[in-house]
């Protein structure tokens, strides 16, 4: 006979087989094809008091075209909504091995060594960094994004899930999860875990140590993403059915990003 643990464990994978595979044939047939990014940096700076636009300044007139001819994708570029002094950007790769040549392209480039130096005196820090992976098939981001308009901000949540398994917490977030947002109103746009492995690019540092699940949204305003982050947290008894080797990475309150597009922003 099975224990109420075994039941449940037992019941989340065959809803999460299920769940993948009506996606995976939603997705063929009804939505466009994402954009080829195998693995993503998702990059957190702080800044000097007073110096993020100088650093948005910088990078959109010197840096952003030439990473993207070194062979990088930048997705998108941010003011943090709620922190003055922190830039956040994301940029994307094909895939694992191509990595380290963009990289090299770029921070070995007479360009980088010429602006350097004007680049980092606007920062105290650059090192926060999660390398990540779309969680499923179809989950990246997707090309030609739809802007909810001039107001509009990207938000991200950061589940921290410690030893708990990456897939196992994507499938009882599309299980469990994404319906109660989708019924607040709310879609996500795009969901990652970490990429674990090596950083084989070791001049750069990323948070190996944190293991992730992140899922991204769109709003049409910071008061429409403010009023569904309340709705959300008023929520009661989702969790009750929670198998207990998820219960990890729900100790931790998520992280929680509210982001407005710079001028340039691909994702917006």
């Amino acid at each position: 006979m099975l224990n109420r643990r075994e039941f449940l464990e037992t019941t989340l994978r065959a809803a999460v087989a299920a769940g993948v595979t009506t996606q995976a044939n939603d997705s063929l047939a009804a939505t466009p094809a994402p954009h080829p990014d195998a693995v993503v940096e998702l990059r957190q700076y702080t800044l000097r008091g007073g110096k993020r636009d100088t650093l948005i300044a910088l990078f959109e007139q010197s840096f952003q075209q030439p990473l993207e001819d070194a062979g990088m994708h930048v997705i998108g570029t941010f003011r943090d909504l709620d922190d003055p002094d922190r830039f956040v950007w994301m940029r994307g790769f094909r895939d694992m091995a191509s990595r380290p040549q963009a990289l090299s392209a770029f921070y070995d480039g007479p360009l980088w060594k010429s602006k350097r130096d004007a680049a980092n005196a606007t920062m105290l820090d650059s090192d926060n960094v999660l390398l990540l992976k779309p969680a499923a098939p179809n989950a990246g981001f997707q090309t030609a994004p739809k802007s909810p308009g001039p107001n509009g901000i990207v938000g991200a949540c950061i589940y921290y899930l410690g030893d708990v398994d990456a897939t196992a917490f994507t499938g009882f977030f599309d299980s469990v999860l994404r319906p109660q947002i989708e019924r607040l109103g709310a879609s996500p746009i795009a969901r990652f875990v970490s990429a674990e492995g090596p950083n084989n690019f070791p001049r750069l540092p990323v948070r190996d140590h944190e293991r992730v699940f992140i899922w991204f949204g769109r709003w049409s305003s910071a008061e429409a993403e403010s009023t569904f982050a309340a709705r959300f947290a008023a929520l009661s008894g989702w969790r009750d059915q929670t198998p207990e080797v998820l219960f990890p990475a729900l100790m931790r309150k998520p992280e929680r990003l509210r982001l407005l597009p710079n001028a340039r922003s691909e994702l917006r």
